[in-house]
């Protein structure tokens, strides 16, 4: 019973989420460009926004469900469930934006639709906490996934596009908050630390997350988010917080529901006919709010 409560916890925050990214990229995307370089006026940008502020609350909300679960559930099973959430995002998208999925699009969403069925079958057996990973594997862990989302904005930008290669790089960054938020909740006091990471991990992919809103479509820059931020913890509940899988017929179909949500995210996380560079405002009326940032900052 505790298992399946998570599970539901975690698809109505998978829903809150996505519908916050959604919010956010109408709001960020008709902005002037977000800077890192000008975190100040590219933050107060956005907090003038009640659009964009609605969104955000809904995301708190819908994090405040996934801290939950993981206290309810293993890392990697609530992860699995979380990963069906791409295909809420993209029925959100046909639905608001008003463009039809296409055949791939509906193949994704069908495909992650099954993982979950799959997964909620896999319920039918005991679940196991795993032991709790050390700290040294779990430093290990979030620092490669820092340098890895570095590299991704330095690296990929110029053969894949800014808003895959930055929406990439925020996935990863969340993966890591996911990873400290499980320690945060694991452990007692000693695990205090984690909260500073976390806050850290989520600060850092929401601003790479924005970047990337003004780039490309939500499709393809919040799901490519998505599927790192479901299949990194994933692996890190096996990996790093040792995990067990049922045995038998149980456990070969929760390891198909495990396939089946990170395909099905794959295929709609996949850059397409959605994935269009940032709509451009037109320049006389842009450079008046262009140099009021400037002069803010």
């Amino acid at each position: 019973m505790q298992i399946a409560l998570a599970l539901v916890l975690t698809i109505v925050s998978a829903c809150a989420l996505n519908l916050g990214y959604l919010l956010q990229h109408d709001v960020a995307a008709r902005l002037p460009p977000l800077s890192l370089r000008r975190p100040i006026a590219s933050v107060r940008s956005l907090l003038v926004e009640p659009r964009w502020l609605i969104g955000s609350g809904i995301q708190v909300g819908g994090f405040v469900l996934y801290v939950v679960a993981l206290a309810l559930a293993p890392l990697a099973l609530v992860q699995a469930a979380a990963a069906g959430g791409i295909g809420i995002l993209a029925i959100m998208v046909s639905q608001i934006t008003h463009v039809a999925l296409t055949t791939r699009e509906r193949v994704g969403a069908a495909v992650s639709v099954l993982g979950l069925v799959l997964l909620g079958v896999s319920l039918l057996s005991s679940h196991g906490e795993g032991r709790g990973a050390t700290y040294v594997w779990v430093a290990v862990w979030l620092g490669a996934s820092a340098a890895g989302a570095f590299l991704c904005i330095r690296l990929l930008a110029r053969p894949i596009g800014r808003a895959p290669a930055w929406g990439i790089a925020s996935g990863i960054l969340f993966a890591a908050g996911d990873v400290a938020t499980k320690m945060a909740v694991s452990g007692g006091l000693e695990n205090v630390a984690f909260l500073v990471c976390l806050i850290v991990f989520y600060g850092a992919g929401t601003a790479v997350l924005q970047a990337a809103f003004q780039r490309g479509g939500a499709l393809t820059t919040a799901g490519l988010s998505t599927l790192l931020t479901n299949a990194l913890p994933i692996a890190a509940g096996m990996v790093l917080f040792h995990e067990p899988l049922p045995s038998g017929l149980i456990g070969a179909v929760r390891v198909t529901a495990f396939a089946a949500v990170v395909a099905g995210a794959v295929l709609l996380a996949v850059p397409g006919k959605e994935a269009e560079p940032r709509r451009e405002m037109n320049a006389e009326a842009d450079q008046p709010l262009r140099d009021a940032l400037s002069a803010a900052d």
